[in-house]
């Protein structure tokens, strides 16, 4: 299987995702685009971090994920 995206948005938000989901034992990977066209010289208002888990712990991530979604 491969990486799945769970969150796309501000920095604050995907960092607060991230560690609510590890704390529940699943791996995650960021992908900050804010700071790759930043660094590129090339700033993009609609840049977002994305939070991407694989595919296999969706199960168990996902109940965190939701309760994290209706908190926002």
């Amino acid at each position: 299987m491969g990486l799945m995206k769970v969150f796309s948005g501000s920095e604050i938000l995907a960092l607060s995702l991230q560690e609510k989901i590890e704390a529940a034992g699943v791996e995650t990977t960021i992908k900050n685009n804010i700071q790759s066209a930043r660094m590129s010289g090339f700033p993009n208002l609609d840049s977002a971090v994305e939070v991407f888990i694989q595919e296999t712990d969706f199960a168990k991530a996902n109940p965190v994920i939701e309760e994290f979604r209706l908190s926002i």
